[in-house]
C-alpha cells in the first residue's frame, strides 16, 4: 500500500480520495475547510494542518483545487509541496490549470529529485463517484507507469499524453468541446420545453442518434429534472475558458465559439450562478428569454 498525501476535498476531490482510502491506501489529508474533509477523515484518512505537511512521509501526492493561484501556492510557495517532498516522490496536480504553470513546477520539482504529473480530469461528479474519469495526463513515462496504479482506482480512460503541460493541453482541447455542445444541450432543450414537448422523451431520441454527447445524456437529464445542483461549478469553468483562450491567443488561433460559450457562461455568472453546475446555462438563457 501507497501512503499518499492530499490537497482538496472539495464536488470530486472527496470521492477521489475516497477511492484511495477504500482501497487501503494511507492518506494524509488537508482542505480548505476541514468540515469537508468529515467524510474521509470518518473514513481513516489524516487530517494536517498545512499543505505542505501532506507530503511528509508521502510516495505520492494528489491535489485537485480551485484556480491556478491555489496551485501555485500549494506547489511553489515556501514550504509547499516542492519544498516538503523527498526525492522521488510524484506530485499529481488533477486540477485543470495553465499548461505554463505545469512545466514551471515540474521544473522546480525535478531541480529536488522530485516527479511532478500534470493530470487534470473529465467526467464530473458522476465520473468521480463511479471511478470512471477520464485521465490525461503530462510528465514523464517512469512516474506516469508508477502512478498508474493509483489513477486506476479513480479513472477508466488513463493516457500519458506527453512531457509536462501536455495533461493540460489535452484537457482545453476537452473544455473547448464542451463548451460549444453545451450551448447545444440547453438551446435544444429551451426549444423542446416552449414547443410543449416532453423533455425526457425528446432526450430519449436524440440522445441515441447523431446528435448524442455525454452532455446530452447526463446533464440533460438534470436540465430535465431541475436539478442544477454542481458536478462542476460555472465559476471553474469561466476560469479554464479563460487559460483556453488564452493559450489560443498564445498560439495564434481564433476560436469564436469559445469566445461566444464564454460570454454566456460570463452572463450567467452576472445572474448569480457562479455556484451552480453548468448545466444552470440553461436557466441563464431560460431568463434571457422570460420577457419574449
Amino acid at each position: 500500500m501507497s501512503r499518499i498525501g492530499w490537497v482538496g476535498i472539495g464536488v470530486m476531490g472527496r470521492s477521489m480520495c475516497g477511492h484511495l482510502l477504500a482501497a487501503g491506501h494511507e492518506v494524509r489529508v488537508f482542505t480548505r475547510t476541514k468540515a469537508s474533509a468529515a467524510g474521509v477523515l470518518e473514513a481513516g484518512a489524516v487530517w494536517c494542518d498545512r499543505p505542505g505537511d501532506v507530503a511528509e512521509g508521502s510516495d505520492f501526492v494528489f491535489t485537485i483545487v480551485g484556480y491556478p493561484s491555489d496551485v501555485r501556492a500549494v506547489y511553489l510557495d515556501e514550504g509547499g509541496l516542492v519544498d516538503r517532498a523527498a526525492p522521488g516522490t510524484v506530485l499529481v496536480d488533477m486540477t485543470t490549470s495553465e499548461p505554463a504553470l505545469a512545466v514551471e513546477i515540474h521544473a522546480a520539482a525535478a531541480a529536488r529529485g522530485v516527479h511532478a504529473l500534470d493530470a487534470p480530469v473529465s467526467g464530473g461528479d458522476l465520473g468521480a463517484r463511479n471511478a470512471a474519469l477520464a485521465i490525461m495526463v503530462g510528465g514523464g513515462q517512469e512516474p506516469f507507469d508508477r502512478t498508474v496504479p493509483l489513477f486506476e482506482k479513480m479513472g477508466k480512460n488513463i493516457r500519458l499524453m506527453g512531457g509536462p503541460g501536455a495533461g493540460q493541453h489535452t484537457k482545453m482541447s476537452n473544455q473547448i468541446l464542451i463548451a460549444g455542445t453545451m450551448i447545444g444541450v440547453v438551446e435544444s432543450l429551451l426549444y423542446a420545453v416552449r414547443a410543449g414537448l416532453d423533455v425526457d422523451a425528446v432526450i430519449d431520441v436524440i440522445g441515441s442518434g447523431a446528435a448524442g454527447s455525454w452532455s446530452i445524456n447526463n446533464l440533460g437529464r438534470r436540465i430535465a429534472k431541475d436539478d442544477f445542483d454542481p458536478g462542476f461549478y460555472i465559476k471553474h469553468f469561466v476560469k479554464d475558458m479563460g487559460i483556453a483562450l488564452a493559450e489560443a491567443k498564445r498560439m495564434r488561433i481564433s476560436l469564436p465559439g469559445l469566445a461566444l460559450a464564454e460570454q454566456l457562461y460570463v452572463a450567467a455568472m452576472a445572474q448569480g450562478l457562479e455556484n451552480m453546475g453548468t448545466q444552470a446555462l440553461y436557466t441563464a438563457l431560460k431568463n434571457m428569454n422570460a420577457a419574449r
